[in-house]
């Protein structure tokens, strides 16, 4: 594999993002939720204002869980099919590039315009928080946006996947909104219903390791257990074991939902 030919493509994917203002949206849709919730998420409590470190960072993850692998996904979903319906798939591969570099720039580019738009509007919270809570909200709220881009790049990852097993755009967003629902909304209920429904005789042990299946879930259970004060009070830390907390092994598992899915898709994308 050629580096300079995976660069290329992604420096040009990367190129038509920012050109068509995908980039400053995003980051504009990111900075507006993430003031409103600094500044509102306790609003139910009676309080408005920042309240604590943890507790904004708490509240983030809520919006980042919903929002970010919708953005993702809509962002990856036509990478490959896109091309292959425009009839320019074709065009690029008679270049002298492998379709192994063509799949990974294009992932590469696409997640550097996902990353910059992140971090451009979570910036804005963060010099909010930095100015309010002094270097130790650097720290803690660097930590979260890390595991943030993260979990954006594993939903990338998969809609990436998603491009190439589709058959057009259609069916590729059908695809996205479909594991957007699944993973954000719908897994946790089934997991919830079958530990209830069986009144915790079965399963109660593998419950949390069936968690590790989902990004979004490795995600929320990374932040519980990076800040003290949200690990005592969120009620995932009741269920996750100590073991399974550090964050050394969530790291290497949401390093996994980032490679496996661009493996397969490379696999795949195989003629």
């Amino acid at each position: 594999m050629e580096l300079r030919q995976v660069f290329a493509v992604a420096a040009k994917e990367f190129r038509d993002r920012l050109r068509n203002r995908w980039v400053l949206a995003v980051a504009l849709v990111f900075a507006v939720f993430s003031l409103v919730i600094t500044y509102a998420g306790g609003a139910q409590q009676g309080a408005v204002g920042l309240r604590s470190l943890e507790f904004t960072i708490a509240s983030l993850v809520s919006l980042v869980i919903y929002l970010v692998p919708l953005i993702a996904l809509l962002l990856g979903f036509d990478a490959i099919v896109g091309e292959r319906e425009r009839g320019s798939l074709d065009l690029l591969l008679a270049l002298p590039i492998t379709r192994g570099e063509l799949l990974l720039g294009k992932y590469l580019g696409l997640a550097g315009a996902l990353a910059l738009a992140m971090l451009a509007g979570l910036a804005l919270v963060g010099g909010v928080l930095v100015h309010r809570f002094a270097g130790t909200a650097l720290f803690h709220y660097g930590g979260f946006v890390l595991s943030a881009v993260l979990l954006g790049l594993a939903f990338l990852s998969l809609a990436v996947l998603m491009s190439v097993l589709a058959r057009d755009r259609t069916r590729a967003s059908g695809l996205a909104i479909v594991s957007w629902f699944f993973f954000v909304l719908v897994f946790d209920l089934l997991l919830l219903g079958a530990l209830v429904g069986t009144g915790g005789r079965y399963g109660a042990g593998v419950f949390p390791y069936l968690l590790l299946l989902n990004p979004a879930d490795v995600f929320r259970i990374l932040n519980v257990f990076s800040l003290e004060e949200v690990r005592n009070i969120h009620g995932v830390a009741s269920i996750v074991p100590q073991a399974l907390g550090d964050l050394r092994v969530l790291g290497l598992v949401m390093l996994a939902w980032i490679v496996a899915p661009l493996a397969l898709a490379n696999w795949r994308f195989k003629p």
